[in-house]
């Protein structure tokens, strides 16, 4: 019964990242390609330690599988994250489908400075005051 689990895992991991290196070949601009190689790799890679450590059983071999899980579901998240804000600092195009960029609005790039969402409402309530320029 172990043996069908551990293929389970193996065979949907192997598909997951299949699909993930499929992603980065058919996907239109960096962020979409981005998101398809974090969560399919991450996946992938999450079920084939589960399978690792089904397949030893060994306590030494099971930690080091789940401390690679956790690693794997720390880390993907914000390598994303930083993969992301630095293409689109750099000038990455969006895809021509892409509807809506939230982030023009909040960022300078001059300075590379992002304004918070709250930033943006507090000025845009703002009244103006005698001592602002017209």
């Amino acid at each position: 019964m172990i043996d069908v689990f551990k293929g389970i895992f193996i065979l949907s991991g192997a598909i997951f990242m299949l699909l993930a290196a499929l992603g980065i070949l058919r996907l239109p601009d960096l962020l979409t390609r981005m998101h398809a190689t974090t969560k399919a790799a991450a996946l992938g890679v999450i079920l084939i330690m589960l399978a690792v450590a089904l397949h030893f059983a060994q306590v030494g071999v099971v930690a080091r599988a789940f401390a690679i899980i956790v690693f794997i579901l720390m880390t993907a998240p914000v390598a994303a994250h930083v993969l992301g804000r630095a293409g689109y600092f750099v000038g990455s195009k969006l895809w021509s489908g892409t509807v809506k960029d939230e982030l023009r609005p909040n960022y300078d790039p001059l300075t590379h400075e992002l304004k918070s969402g709250m930033e943006t409402e507090a000025n845009a309530r703002r009244q103006p005051r005698e001592t602002d320029a017209p």
